[in-house]
């Protein structure tokens, strides 16, 4: 795995941030690949695209295009039910990576977590040395908003002290998180949680690759574990998919710490977003409640 690119950086690992260049990019592969013009799905880490029965990802990504691609035929290749890719629809511009995947119609149907949790064990299961040399597969530890020390400093005249005191703190209790995370180290997809998974006529999908990562399996437990206590989740999803997975990490202390530090690192990138964002900088006080240790602190959002 040493000939990889870019192994200290996942897939992607840095947002869309100008987004009439990333739809102009968009138009611009639409229209040489003979698709319908773009419509605006959503914007996050990449910008979705809907044209036709074709979905268009522009997204600043750390490889060629391809790679995903090649990623995903692996996956699928090894029986793991995700988003499909469309041959030939791949291309670098601009410094953006565009990918066509196949439009999927979700159901209205709950997403099935006793599956998820099973296809998440099954890729845990891969080994490591068959990812396509083309797509990397970084430690978590190199991951850009899990340098807290320098994030916190980053904003520390943003938000106030006693907000400030209570994610130092979460930082300080959790030190260890960073040699813990490598031991017995996986296969694993990086980033598990809901609005990573679609619910579609043949079953759950998981999608969105891009933090691929190896690391001890607690990686891919923590969002799930920890999702009932900010985010509004249901503690019975986790329980269904540590079903599927074939083991319960709620009560093992990594994947505590790991999911209270994703919600650190949540809350960081809400009041850093929220410098030049109106809707981001109200979601970030909304946050910033809970770490003051307000009993009454709203449900937090995706957004």
């Amino acid at each position: 795995m040493t000939d990889r690119p870019d192994i200290d950086r996942p897939f992607v690992d840095r947002p869309v941030v100008d987004r009439d260049a990333a739809l102009q990019v968009a138009r611009t592969q639409a229209a040489a690949w003979g698709l319908d013009d773009p419509v605006v799905l959503r914007h996050g880490m990449n910008a979705l695209y809907r044209c036709g029965s074709v979905v268009l990802r522009v997204g600043r990504a750390t490889g060629p295009a391809v790679a995903s691609h090649e990623l995903v035929r692996w996956l699928l290749d090894n029986g793991i039910p995700t988003v499909e890719p469309v041959d030939g629809i791949t291309a670098d511009l601009d410094g953006f990576a565009v990918t066509g995947w196949r439009l999927e119609r979700e159901t209205r149907r709950a997403v099935d977590w006793r599956v998820v949790g099973s296809v998440v064990a099954t890729v845990h299961r891969l080994p490591q040395t068959g990812v396509p040399a083309s797509y990397p597969v970084p430690s978590p530890i190199v991951f850009p908003w899990w340098d807290f020390d320098g994030l916190l400093d980053d904003v520390s005249t943003d938000i106030d002290a006693p907000a400030l005191e209570g994610l130092r703190s979460a930082v300080e209790r959790h030190r260890g998180w960073r040699s813990d995370v490598g031991v017995d180290p996986v296969l694993c997809h990086g980033d598990v949680h809901p609005g990573n998974v679609m619910m579609t006529g043949r079953g759950p999908l998981l999608v969105d690759w891009d933090l691929m990562c190896v690391a001890h399996p607690a990686w891919d437990h923590a969002m799930l574990a920890n999702h009932h206590r900010r985010w509004g989740g249901d503690p019975a999803v986790y329980d269904a998919f540590a079903a599927g997975a074939g083991t319960s990490l709620r009560d093992d202390p990594l994947t505590t710490a790991l999911g209270e530090l994703r919600d650190v690192a949540a809350t960081i990138l809400r009041v850093r977003a929220g410098r030049h964002d109106d809707a981001a900088r109200a979601e970030a006080e909304q946050r910033l409640r809970s770490w003051r240790g307000d009993v009454d602190a709203p449900v937090w959002r995706a957004q």
